[in-house]
């Protein structure tokens, strides 16, 4: 009677074991497998969802009135962030009562729910002039655009017309809508003569 009750024990102990061997190997494919598809998922998470062409997008304002367009020969969006790389970028505003202003670059980056722009290479923007304000032109190598509040900035060496006077600073901050512009670090400023 004790041979087949320290058998069974035996027999016991093993098919416990081997339950929990089962268990636990089946929990590790599992756990190697969720490991592996997520891999996989945020390889193609960083993935564009589109790509557009010679695109343009109007941006509205909150009176429903036009206040900016974007276009560019390519747009391509990521959703892993939301954000959007464009080449050869142009932004256009719009801005009501404030002088209309141009922006060329040789690319952008556009994040935080498209109220950021970031433009790099070769960066132009021009103002025309109007009956209130002088024609202005800036040059920089990168700049930051917050197109809903008429803003850029910039730490970068700038060069900027107004009118006949020109300057060169390093760093830029400046608010179309208030239309006043603050270089940074030391700088030069050439202010023509005036007429008689």
């Amino acid at each position: 009677m004790r041979k087949r009750t320290a058998h069974r024990w035996q027999l016991t102990v093993i098919m416990v074991v081997g339950v929990f061997v089962a268990v636990g190997s089946f929990w590790l494919v599992q756990v190697v497998n969720q490991a592996g598809q997520e891999a996989q998922a945020d390889q193609h998470r960083n993935e564009p969802d589109y790509i557009i062409d010679r695109f343009s997008l109007v941006r509205m304002n909150k009176a429903g009135q036009p206040a900016y367009i974007i276009s560019g020969d390519k747009l391509t969006h990521r959703p892993v962030d939301d954000a959007s790389d464009i080449d050869k970028p142009y932004v256009h505003s719009l801005a009501g009562n404030q002088p209309p202003m141009n922006i060329h670059a040789d690319t952008a980056h556009v994040d935080q729910g498209n109220t950021r722009v970031q433009l790099n290479g070769n960066v132009d923007v021009v103002r025309p002039a109007t009956p209130q304000a002088q024609a202005m032109r800036m040059t920089t190598p990168a700049l930051t655009v917050f197109p809903d509040e008429e803003r850029m900035e910039t730490t970068a060496p700038v060069a900027l017309e107004m009118g006949n006077a020109t300057a060169n600073g390093v760093g830029m901050k400046a608010n179309n809508a208030t239309r006043q512009v603050q270089l940074g670090g030391r700088g030069q400023l050439t202010m023509p003569p005036r007429g008689h």
